[in-house]
């Protein structure tokens, strides 16, 4: 495998509460369990580096605590960190309430990686064969937006550029948001970010209108469907629905996150893009059978299951759901 997947999004502790369901307001709940993981951008570096490809984090992490967590977190997977540490702030750290359904809700406090500057980012650099990664939490966070995007726009034209705009898609200033995609190489979102972009239509209008529109430098649109699969377009106009796979899901937290991680690095060693896009389908798929954002799995396992995995009987979403 050549290059490496350089992240230059955030990382996060994460204080996961399993619950039965979320308590209604003004009322108190026991949780089932408790855990701190490291999160945020931390699930989508573990997925790429499981599946082979090293990982580099060219975000900020901090000086304290949560910063201190996250770094032991980072060397136990092998994930090297460019950046020096705040030498003011802590790193920040999100609260995930999984229900019984599967489900998980976020409370965040954001810390260290909210704030970017050009100077502080000046060690992370690029060669040929790497592959940038950036979500729209870092474009979101006003002390970090700015740098962020002029040190995207200013990536070598040869690097591939993937970038995930996240939930969080409407608190970014659409002025950021249409620099960050007019360099953007592989575009990779949800059905409802998606439509955020682009307005209203079915999957395959909006795929269209996000690469003459919005994404005239990509390669391909990714639009996740969750246990439904994804959709797939690619510049010359080629598209397909990949679909997705039944399982018995126990925690959805950082599915999208396997998904891309797994897609960029099947990508990064060659696979084509659908092959890629099934391989982050079961990659995401197992990782919701597991407890935890950083589930990943590892490359042998999504072979494993691939090659029996028993493929989701909703083949037909994009006709039953394509209006947003």
């Amino acid at each position: 495998m050549s290059g490496r997947l350089v992240h230059v999004g955030s990382a996060v502790v994460d204080y996961v509460y399993r619950i039965d369901a979320l308590p209604a307001p003004g009322t108190e709940k026991t949780a089932l369990s408790y855990a701190q993981v490291a999160g945020g951008g931390f699930n989508m570096m573990v997925a790429a580096s499981r599946t082979g490809m090293k990982v580099v984090f060219g975000g900020q992490l901090g000086s304290g605590p949560n910063g201190d967590f996250l770094r032991a977190a980072f060397a136990a997977e092998g994930i090297a960190t460019l950046t020096p540490s705040s030498p003011v702030m802590d790193s920040g750290n999100c609260v995930a309430m999984i229900s019984g359904d599967a489900e998980r809700t976020f409370v965040s406090w954001p810390g260290a990686e909210s704030m970017l500057s050009l100077d502080m980012m000046t060690p992370v650099r690029v060669a040929p064969g790497d592959w940038v990664f950036a979500s729209g939490y870092t474009l979101s966070y006003p002390g970090s937006r700015g740098a962020l995007a002029d040190w995207i726009e200013a990536l070598p034209a040869e690097i591939p550029f993937v970038f995930d705009p996240t939930p969080v898609i409407s608190d970014i200033p659409r002025s950021i948001l249409d620099r960050v995609l007019a360099r953007t190489t592989w575009l990779s979102c949800n059905t409802a970010e998606a439509a955020e972009i682009a307005g209203p239509g079915d999957v395959e209008v909006i795929a269209a209108r996000l690469l003459t529109s919005h994404c005239p430098k990509a390669a391909g649109i990714v639009i996740r469907a969750g246990a439904k699969g994804c959709f797939v377009r690619l510049a010359d106009g080629t598209a397909q629905v990949i679909s997705g796979f039944k399982v018995t899901a126990v925690d959805t937290n950082g599915a999208g996150d396997t998904h891309i991680g797994a897609f960029v690095s099947a990508l990064s060693r060659g696979l084509p893009p659908f092959e890629a896009a099934n391989y982050a389908n079961g990659a995401a798929a197992l990782s919701v059978t597991r407890h935890g954002g950083s589930s990943a799995p590892t490359d042998q396992e999504i072979q494993t299951f691939l090659s029996h995995g028993d493929r989701s009987t909703t083949v037909q979403w994009r006709k039953q759901e394509a209006h947003f």
